[in-house]
């Protein structure tokens, strides 16, 4: 509780938990310290009440090693990366699950709905369910002043996607992860559970993965195409260690089928949702724009998944 308004990160104080409880300090030296990085209006006690992203150190400053968001921000305050300014959308896909069975919203219990076909951008109350969470998910992350630029029905019933963007660098992260703890405060008013798993249907349904669209001054100017070109073929002699890092489970999602890559090849193509990098058809056009690497899984921490896109595009030298 503060004494007034705040609008400055710098100007709240530092806080403290027990990082035994979380698995992220042992029981004799257990405070993790809290530091506010973020400030967003809070949607749910609304005035002059906030939201605060905060990273975590030790006691003695060190950033624990949960903390995806202080090398992030060492990356993007980096002169090359700054220079570039690099913007971001991250398509964020989840899934909503009934509370006391775990599988989709809209399905019958122990059963499956009809094929994939009807249900992306669907509308109708055989076809869409949950548009009431992700409608209230909109407002509060439009009031918290979150960069939210749509949202749309998925290829799975029950799934469901936001976009978040165009953000620049750090910020991508710090938006993409409050606007993720807003909705998990929605779904659990709706008592409805919120999934980020990349495949929570096995068989013949989509999985969700965290679409991510980038672009930097460079690509953005005239003779940008080429700057892509050149970006995504550094992106492809890294193709494993991005992999390794986009996300838990991402395997049983990038499967060749369903729109996705297979999770051991790498390949980029205009306009083809089965490639690895998808560069739109405007941007080929154009002759400059952005690219959308299709790679990450709906879980992925956004610090990490948008500093490594930027580390190795703009620092890294192969």
């Amino acid at each position: 509780t503060l004494s007034g308004p705040v609008s400055d990160p710098a100007k709240l104080p530092k806080w403290n938990y027990d990082g035994s409880s979380t698995g992220q300090a042992p029981g004799e030296d257990s405070e993790v310290i809290l530091y506010p990085q973020a400030i967003f209006k809070d949607p749910f006690r609304r005035g002059n009440n906030i939201l605060v992203m905060c990273d975590t150190y030790t006691p003695a400053g060190e950033p624990i090693p949960t903390n995806k968001r202080c090398n992030a921000a060492k990356i993007f305050s980096h002169p090359d990366v700054a220079a570039e300014v690099p913007w971001y959308g991250i398509e964020q896909e989840y899934t909503l699950l009934q509370k006391e069975v775990k599988w989709p919203i809209g399905w019958p219990v122990g059963g499956f709905p009809g094929p994939q076909g009807p249900y992306y951008c669907g509308i109708g109350a055989d076809k869409a369910w949950g548009r009431d969470i992700v409608d209230a998910h909109y407002k509060a992350c439009l009031y918290a002043g979150i960069n939210i630029s749509g949202i749309n029905g998925e290829v799975m019933p029950g799934q469901w996607e936001y976009q978040v963007g165009p953000s620049v660098g750090i910020s991508a992260g710090d938006e993409l992860w409050v606007s993720r703890y807003i909705l998990e405060r929605i779904t659990e008013i709706a008592g409805v559970v919120l999934s980020f798993d990349p495949k929570p249907i096995q068989g013949d349904w989509n999985g969700a993965g965290a679409h991510t669209n980038y672009s930097t001054k460079s690509m953005r100017n005239d003779g940008g195409f080429e700057v892509i070109k050149k970006a995504i073929e550094k992106l492809g002699l890294r193709h494993k260690e991005h992999i390794a890092a986009y996300g838990e489970g991402n395997e049983r999602r990038l499967t060749g089928r369903h729109e996705t890559a297979d999770i051991n090849t790498f390949l980029w193509g205009v306009a083809n949702r089965g490639a690895s990098i998808r560069v739109g058809r405007d941007t080929e056009k154009a002759g400059k724009g952005y690219f959308e690497d299709r790679r990450p899984a709906s879980n992925m921490d956004p610090y990490v998944v948008t500093s490594m896109i930027a580390e190795t595009t703009i620092l890294w030298k192969p």
